[in-house]
């Protein structure tokens, strides 16, 4: 995932936002939960595991934790539908009208002092464009892999020997792109009604046992180093290549692998 932010502003209000590999979009939480008035501490409770991460991210000499809590566009809708203030809407229709058209058309927003830039940087033209041609040669090569992994693919034997884990949300969009109707939040409901994920406590949406003997998940973990140096980890599900094959072929109704 590229670390390079852009910032955006609403009302005076900064919007900081950076892109995955497959130039989705992400957004730092504190900046959407200021908008928004939601508490930062709460958004466990709001969001699923794939829809939120974390990430170092180094800003000049900003001091304070780098390690910063990403989300992404799904989970950004979910917290506006939350938020009781008045400008969720209006702010929400600037994120999908004005901010994500630009960022997709161009590869950056082009703010006015963007522009002025342009006008007053002779290099500055330059490095955009070359910034823009590299991600969209990793946008590029991130979609050639989901083609790689349509059903064609899936049942030779691309998936089954791969070594690339994919989070949950992922496997949702493969799913999607085969003609079947789901999103990650039904997807992580799905997995854990039919005993893959676990269901309650603190090891919600964590592998069940059964699912890990079957090699069907990893774990990835994440430390997280706060701002009073305490650290914790974090733990993210991730479905391994034979994991994508056995629910592709799950949902499409074709043959399941034997251990």
């Amino acid at each position: 995932m590229s670390t390079e932010i852009q910032r955006f502003d609403f009302k005076g209000a900064a919007l900081r936002t950076l892109t995955d590999e497959a130039g989705e979009p992400w957004f730092v939480a504190k900046d959407v939960c200021d908008i928004l008035g939601i508490d930062t501490n709460h958004l466990g409770e709001s969001l699923d595991s794939d829809e939120m991460n974390t990430l170092r991210i180094t800003e000049g000499n900003t001091r304070g934790n780098p390690n910063k809590t990403i989300i992404s566009e799904p989970g950004l809708y979910r917290l506006v539908m939350r938020s009781r203030k008045p400008e969720a809407k209006e702010f929400q229709r600037w994120v999908t009208h004005e901010v994500l058209p630009s960022i997709r058309r161009h590869g950056a927003y082009m703010t006015e002092s963007t522009l002025e830039k342009a006008v007053t940087e002779p290099d500055f033209l330059i490095r955009l464009a070359t910034q823009i041609k590299q991600e969209r040669a990793e946008k590029e090569k991130a979609q050639a892999q989901v083609e790689r992994m349509r059903p064609k693919a899936l049942f030779a034997d691309a998936v089954e020997t791969s070594k690339t884990s994919i989070l949950v949300g992922d496997l949702a969009k493969v799913l999607k792109g085969n003609g079947v109707d789901i999103g990650g939040t039904r997807l992580f409901a799905w997995l854990r009604d039919n005993g893959w994920l676990m269901k309650t406590g603190s090891s919600r949406n964590m592998p069940t046992q059964k699912s890990m003997e079957l090699g069907l998940f990893e774990i990835k973990e994440t430390t997280v180093v706060h701002s009073d140096g305490h650290t914790t980890i974090n733990k993210t599900p991730k479905v391994t290549g034979k994991g994508q094959t056995f629910f592709v072929n799950k949902f499409l109704g074709h043959r399941e692998i034997t251990q």
